[in-house]
This record gives C-alpha cells, structure tokens and sequence, in this order.
C-alpha cells in the first residue's frame, strides 16, 4: 500500500500532539519559567557563555526557574547556571543530525522530533525570555516570541536582547526599516529591551512579571 501525502501528515500530526501531551504533563507544575535562547555554538570561554550562565544563577536565585534548548552552548550555560544555583532547569531537547547534544545540567529533559511541538512547549511555559547570540534557530524564536506577544496569542511577558554589540545592527533595522515603513508600530519597540548587565537584565524581568501576572488575561498561549 503506497503512503499517501495525507496518511504522511496524519502521522505527524500525531506524533507533534503525542509530544506536546507528554510537555504539558512533564510540565504542568512549572511555573515563573524564563527561556533563554541563543547558539549551540559558542564555546564555554565565550564571555556570552559566562554572561548567561550569571543571569540563569540570579534567576534561580530571585525564584524563577530557566528553560533552554538543552543543548551545548549558550543552552548548557543557561541550564549550568540555573542548576548550580539550585533552581529546576529544563532542558527542550531536539533531534538534529548535528549540533545538539544534550548537556548534564538538566533538572528534567524532554526530547521532541519536530520544532512545532517544541517551541510550543517554550511559549506555552515561558514567562520571559532571554535572547543571546544566536543563529536561524535563535532568531526563529525570538521573533516568533515577539509576534505572538505582539499579535496577543501569548500572554504578555518581557523580552531581554543580551549583547549590546552583537544585535545592535538588528535592533538599527528594526526601527530604520520595519518602524520607517510602517510594518511595525513604534510601541512595538516596547515589547524589548536591550540590556548588557546581569543583575539589570534579571531585575526588569521580575518587574514585568510582576505586573504581568496581575494583569494576566491568559496563561501560556491565548
């Protein structure tokens, strides 16, 4: 019997809602999550890895648990820094042919074959986000977070860039191209912060939780 285009996406549809009932029951006691996203590639010496690691231990340390890819990278420092200072990291694994690599710095570990089911995961948990250097992977994320906030089908939630330097031509083309033609609005530039110091980035997302959790109209996705 030949497999058919439909049969193909039945059968995905239901491994990503298999994947997605196994999350929301592994995670359905988690709260005050912050995702940190950001490269698989950079190296433990990199002074974003250090940087990330700091934020992850002062966000455990203020009651905030940390949710990463799970991989190496920016993923193992986010979750390094969230374990070592006794907070529950979590760990979104993904099956790639290459790059991820689980790390040991995870309180509890899921595993996904699809992207879908996996970054629904993050936002259907995530009461902020982080965002480091990064690649494609990274900037999916990150501007999916932003259009969902955006558009109201996530809960409100804060959005940190870390890297002055690095996302400084971004942030440049976002308000020269996208706010100058209109396909923005200049609030949106509202919905981010760009914040280089560790214990500022970590202060304004407990800020914004705060009043984000008082003036909830909806958990996770909306």
């Amino acid at each position: 019997m030949s497999v058919t285009k439909a049969t193909t996406i039945q059968g995905q549809i239901k491994e990503i809602t298999s994947e997605l009932e196994t999350a929301a029951v592994r995670l359905k006691d988690l709260t005050a999550a912050v995702s940190i996203f950001g490269s698989a590639r950079i190296r433990s010496d990199s002074p974003y890895y250090t940087k990330t690691q700091e934020i992850s231990g002062l966000l455990a340390k203020a009651g905030f648990n940390v949710i990463s890819g799970g991989g190496p990278g920016i993923m193992e420092a986010a979750n390094k820094g969230c374990h070592e200072a006794g907070g529950t990291s979590i760990g979104l694994n993904i099956e790639l042919p290459h790059e991820q690599k689980d790390n040991r710095y995870q309180t509890d570990s899921l595993y996904f074959k699809y992207f879908v089911s996996r970054k629904t995961t993050f936002f259907m948990n995530s009461a902020g986000y982080i965002i480091m250097p990064g690649g494609f992977g990274t900037l999916d994320e990150m501007f999916e977070a932003l259009t969902l906030i955006q558009t109201g089908k996530a809960s409100r939630a804060p959005v940190v860039f870390v890297g002055t330097e690095f996302w400084q031509g971004l942030m440049d083309w976002i308000r020269d191209q996208l706010v100058t033609n209109k396909l923005i609005s200049e609030h949106d530039l509202d919905l981010f912060i760009v914040e280089d110091d560790p214990q500022k980035v970590v202060e304004h997302i407990q800020t914004r939780h705060q009043q984000y959790v008082l003036d909830a109209t909806c958990i996770g996705l909306c």
